[in-house]
C-alpha cells in the first residue's frame, strides 16, 4: 500500500486548504483512514478518521466544526477539507490506513501503512 498525500501549503489564518491521499492500489476500500499532524517539537496526533465507506467519521475536538473528512473510493482517494485556519494548526500532515474491520481508531499506533506527510503552514 502506498499513500501520496498533497494538498498542503502556505494560507493565512481563516482560510481554507483541501488536502488529498491517494492510495496507488485495489484495496482503498478496505482501509478505515485517518489523517495525523505532527508540528515541531509535539507528538503526532490524530485529527480525523473515516470509515471504509465513509459513512462514518470521527475527529478531534481541536478541529471539529472546521475541518471534514471524505473518501471517493472510486478514485481511491481521501480529503481533509480545513476551513478556518488558525496558526496552531500548523503542521505536517499525514494520511494513514489501518486494515483492520470495525475498528476506527484515534491512535496512530494502530494504523498500518502512513504517506510522506504534507506541509500545512498558517500564518497570523
Amino acid at each position: 500500500v502506498q499513500l501520496q498525500a498533497s494538498g498542503g501549503g502556505l494560507v493565512q489564518a481563516g482560510g481554507s486548504l483541501r488536502l488529498s491521499c491517494a492510495e496507488s492500489g485495489r484495496t482503498f476500500s478496505s482501509y478505515v483512514m485517518g489523517w495525523f499532524r505532527q508540528a515541531p517539537g509535539k507528538e503526532r496526533e490524530f485529527v480525523a478518521a473515516v470509515s471504509r465507506a465513509g459513512g462514518t467519521t470521527f475527529y478531534a475536538d481541536s478541529v471539529k466544526g472546521r475541518f471534514t473528512i471524505s473518501r471517493d473510493n472510486a478514485k481511491n482517494t481521501v480529503y481533509l477539507q480545513m476551513n478556518s485556519l488558525k496558526p496552531e494548526d500548523t503542521a505536517v500532515y499525514y494520511c494513514a490506513a489501518d486494515h483492520r474491520a470495525g475498528v476506527i481508531a484515534r491512535s496512530s499506533r494502530e494504523y498500518d501503512y502512513w504517506g510522506q506527510g504534507t506541509l500545512v503552514t498558517v500564518s497570523s
